[in-house]
């Protein structure tokens, strides 16, 4: 992007997967709010319409696209028709994800698999997909949304933290490649902290766990979403709008970057205390 070339958000398209729930439909609507066509992706299709209709309310134009990021053949044919009714794509937001409970041994190998086919595979099959799409604009950006656990791990979360790794991993890299190829697109990642939103809910859970290990569980874990999914998103508009290479959402998720910077081999034993200590402050 040179000087002559301003970057704005309205006016583009966001092509934004995970659109149905959650900061994904938030984001529907801040996007929208500030001026952006949206084509929206969920295998929700009653929540993505929900969330097309809030997004509309904005006067922008809202295309729905219900379909599974980790199904290969709708992924593919997901360009074609996103061109067909927008003609363009400035932002892809890749935020589609799941969530598994369980330690490893107690994880079967197809829920592990499951998982990262949607969280990982899914970013990677949007992006390859997409990047010619956005190649094509003068400036654009491709938004990876990771995890406070794609920069701190914890245990019980082997799967949901190897993907979410993944993603900043393969993110980091690509904008490497892109910066070095004089690419037009620039990418942000964005690690939320505890948002409140139904991920943890609506968890995959390991079988060999039992309903009060089930129940004690999520309860720790809604105690910690404390953020709404507004005001995420709003966090992350404004990282996209910025170009901003990390977005770091909420008080957590900036503690425990520094933890892990600070004691990069122990930071557990420091961010388990301080989540022992919310718990019990903020019982769900």
């Amino acid at each position: 992007m040179t000087p002559s070339t301003p970057w704005t958000l309205r006016g583009g398209v966001a092509v934004l997967t995970g659109a149905a729930s959650g900061i994904g439909a938030a984001l529907a609507v801040e996007l929208a709010r500030r001026g952006m066509h949206l084509a929206l992706v969920d295998v929700d299709a009653a929540g993505l319409d929900a969330a097309a209709a809030h997004a509309r309310a904005a006067g922008v134009t809202v295309s729905t696209h219900a379909l599974d990021v980790a199904d290969h053949a709708a992924v593919a044919a997901l360009p074609a028709a996103v061109l067909a009714l927008h003609q363009r794509v400035t932002v892809l937001v890749n935020n589609a994800g799941v969530a598994l409970g369980g330690r490893f041994e107690q994880v079967a190998a197809e829920d592990f698999d499951w998982l990262m086919a949607i969280n990982f595979g899914g970013t990677v099959r949007l992006t390859r997909a997409f990047l010619p799409v956005l190649a094509r604009e003068p400036a654009a950006q491709l938004v990876n949304v990771s995890s406070i656990f794609g920069i701190i791990a914890p245990p019980g979360q082997t799967a949901y933290a190897a993907s979410k790794f993944a993603v900043r991993g393969f993110s980091e890299s690509l904008r490497h490649e892109l910066e070095m190829g004089g690419s037009p697109i620039g990418v942000t990642i964005v690690h939320p902290g505890g948002v409140r939103t139904a991920i943890s809910t609506n968890a995959r859970l390991a079988r060999s766990l039992d309903a009060g290990e089930v129940a004690q569980e999520q309860a720790n874990w809604r105690s910690l979403l404390v953020m709404e999914p507004a005001q995420a998103a709003a966090i992350i508009a404004g990282g996209i709008e910025r170009r901003s290479k990390r977005v770091l959402v909420g008080n957590d998720a900036r503690g425990a970057a520094i933890v892990q910077r600070l004691f990069p081999v122990s930071y557990w034993k420091h961010v388990a205390r301080d989540l022992a200590r919310r718990i019990r402050r903020n019982p769900a």
